[in-house]
């Protein structure tokens, strides 16, 4: 019961839509209804308001890793925990707050790595910033970020459960940025920091 209460908790907490909060608390219109439509910190970007797109991503980043941090130092086995990182990303990417209509969960998977093992989450991030910087593309660097992180995992532990957790997570990012690929291809993805089209 009480492993069936923390992973629906992580689930609940993943579903809180930052975006959409920061969006309100700045005055700005709902991220839903410009740009990609994606309730996340790179469309809330595009707004043209730094501060609730940085509001959004610490949010967003800081759900995933404060679900997985205390599923730890509760003293939960590594496969629950395993279970806790995945609930928080899909409640991310299917809130129940937005009728299960979210975001891509980049910052979530993120903050949830962090927390599962400092060094990956940072591996991660350096890669997604590299990308991001030498590309201008949120979603490229999300993509190739996402592909490594079961890489960098089994480099620094081996295999073992949590990588199948890792690969989960990686796939199902992904997966939700395949329209973002397509347009890529079809050089059509906005970069980042590009306005909403009025």
């Amino acid at each position: 019961m009480q492993t069936a209460l923390v992973i629906l908790a992580a689930y609940i907490l993943g579903s809180v839509p930052f975006a959409v909060i920061s969006a309100r608390l700045f005055g700005l219109a709902d991220p839903r209804s410009y740009g990609s439509g994606n309730p996340g910190a790179t469309n809330v970007l595009r707004s043209g308001n730094k501060k609730a797109a940085l509001l959004t991503l610490i949010g967003d980043a800081l759900k995933g890793w404060v679900a997985v941090f205390v599923a730890q130092k509760m003293g939960f086995s590594d496969n629950v925990v395993g279970l806790v990182a995945m609930a928080v990303f899909f409640g991310h990417l299917y809130p129940v707050f937005l009728k299960f209509k979210g975001g891509k969960g980049v910052a979530t998977a993120i903050g949830a790595l962090i927390a599962l093992d400092p060094l990956l989450g940072l591996a991660v991030i350096g890669t997604w910033l590299f990308i991001a910087f030498a590309f201008r593309y949120s979603s490229l660097a999300a993509i190739l970020a996402a592909a490594m992180a079961p890489v960098y995992f089994l480099l620094m532990h081996g295999a073992n459960s949590q990588i199948f957790v890792i690969g989960i997570i990686a796939m199902a990012l992904i997966g939700k940025h395949w329209q973002n690929f397509q347009r890529l291809l079809a050089g059509q993805e906005a970069r980042i920091g590009s306005k909403k089209k009025s």
